[in-house]
């Protein structure tokens, strides 16, 4: 592609993000490529590149754009990326709306005027609120400073920059040394994570999915913040497990893992077609423990499973704030109703788990979320509803499961920041055994 109909195209995936406010960002990007194959995979790159960029500095560009008395759109949303993100020149700008084959058409009067205002400025400046300035919404900046204090900008910023490629060796079929070593006969390079016994990390986004490591199921894709909230389970051989929001089974995948394939495990949802999702890689994975269940209104299975599992999780969904590295595009449409919605969604979640735990069992509570309204809160909420319940302190998780879990609180807090994986939460709750 010439840079003028990267240009075009860049505006045309934008359009497409733009108009499907539902979809995850990377979803529609994925379809908006699979229509166009005849785009090639160095143009596929910049283009997803741009994008994210765009993405991650969208309330700056619309500031600068708004200082400009200039209108949001796609294309003006453009020309502030080239200008001001990236420092291109107005003649450079200018030059590249010229009309040409698949490039995009010449400015008008009123692009002109804003390119003019637009060219010089730097994406930080000074007069931005800091709300603009953080990339956050007005209402959620205050959430933030309160989580994290003096150290604030440091760990948006952190939620702004990509984030590696994380993998969880699948020790039913490979151990992490020879995962990495058959990654490494594919050119894929990669090296231990710090904290998971399981992982490996990649910088950038090497093609991990067309590897045979992956095809086989030696490997898959997974933040290390997330394989630690599965070893946190402690599930072992023989146990009864069930992963109440499995999802497409993440998580799952790596229980049955630990489990050697031996006890049981239920992988339970309330959507049917991530549940059938899970399916696909359960089989690739040699996973033949899990028992897939659907969580309708009224499901009768739930109440027959009451105090029969010796381990329970519960991956709540929630705002995902822990994730931006990855969904930029969630930041920029995460609204309060949404959080006080989730919080609610979350109590009553918790509340049907513990009833599934056996006495002696654990709960385990996590969330890819920065937000103590949906982590600490919950957790000392839940404690002060149900009678029961103790909170198992991260030093004893330590000690219990031999995990080399990175913090000095009481549950597991992990930052972009501080531990290079997305943002979780998890809090081990265990429930008293019977006299």
């Amino acid at each position: 592609m010439t840079p003028a109909a990267r240009i075009q195209a860049g505006i045309e995936l934008w359009q497409a993000v733009d108009a499907a406010p539902d979809s995850p960002a990377d979803a529609t990007a994925n379809a908006w490529f699979r229509a166009r194959r005849f785009i090639g995979a160095a143009d596929r790159r910049a283009l997803s590149d741009r994008l994210w960029a765009m993405l991650r500095a969208a309330p700056r560009l619309v500031w600068h754009l708004e200082r400009a008395r200039a209108p949001i759109t796609p294309r003006t949303l453009m020309l502030a990326q080239l200008a001001v993100a990236e420092r291109m020149a107005a003649d450079a700008v200018g030059g590249l709306f010229n009309a040409a084959r698949h490039g995009p058409a010449p400015l008008a009067e009123a692009e002109k005027r804003a390119l003019s205002v637009l060219a010089g400025r730097r994406l930080d400046d000074p007069a931005m609120p800091e709300a603009v300035r953080l990339g956050v919404p007005d209402w959620l900046l205050p959430r933030l400073s309160a989580r994290f204090g003096a150290a604030l900008a440091v760990e948006l910023a952190a939620l702004e920059t990509p984030a590696p490629t994380d993998l969880r060796v699948n020790l039913l079929k490979a151990s992490r040394e020879q995962a990495q070593a058959a990654l490494a006969a594919e050119g894929i390079a990669t090296e231990p994570t710090p904290f998971s016994p399981w992982g490996l990390r990649a910088e950038g986004r090497p093609p991990v999915t067309a590897s045979r490591a992956f095809r086989d199921g030696l490997v898959e894709i997974q933040d290390e913040g997330s394989q630690l909230v599965a070893a946190m389970v402690d599930a072992r051989p023989g146990m009864r497990v069930c992963d109440l929001c499995a999802g497409a089974a993440g998580k799952t995948l790596a229980l049955a893992a630990a489990m050697g394939n031996r006890g049981h495990i239920v992988a339970a949802d309330v959507s049917a077609a991530r549940l059938e999702a899970a399916a696909k890689r359960l089989r690739r994975a040699g996973v033949t423990n899990v028992e897939r269940r659907l969580i309708e209104p009224g499901a009768k299975w739930l109440k027959r499973a009451a105090g029969g599992f010796d381990r329970v999780l519960v991956d709540a969904p929630c705002t995902g704030t822990g994730t931006w590295r990855r969904r930029p595009d969630a930041r920029l449409r995460l609204a309060e109703a949404d959080l006080l919605e989730l919080a609610e969604k979350q109590s009553v979640i918790l509340e049907r788990a513990a009833r599934l735990v056996k006495p002696g069992g654990i709960l385990v509570y996590a969330t890819c979320s920065v937000l103590t309204d949906e982590n600490e809160a919950q957790v000392d909420g839940f404690l002060a509803r149900v009678p029961g319940f103790a909170m198992l302190p991260l030093a004893e998780v330590r000690a219990r499961t031999g995990l080399p879990l990175p913090g000095d609180g009481p549950h597991l807090a992990l930052t972009p920041a501080r531990h290079r994986t997305d943002g979780f939460f998890a809090a081990l709750l265990v429930r008293e055994a019977r006299a």
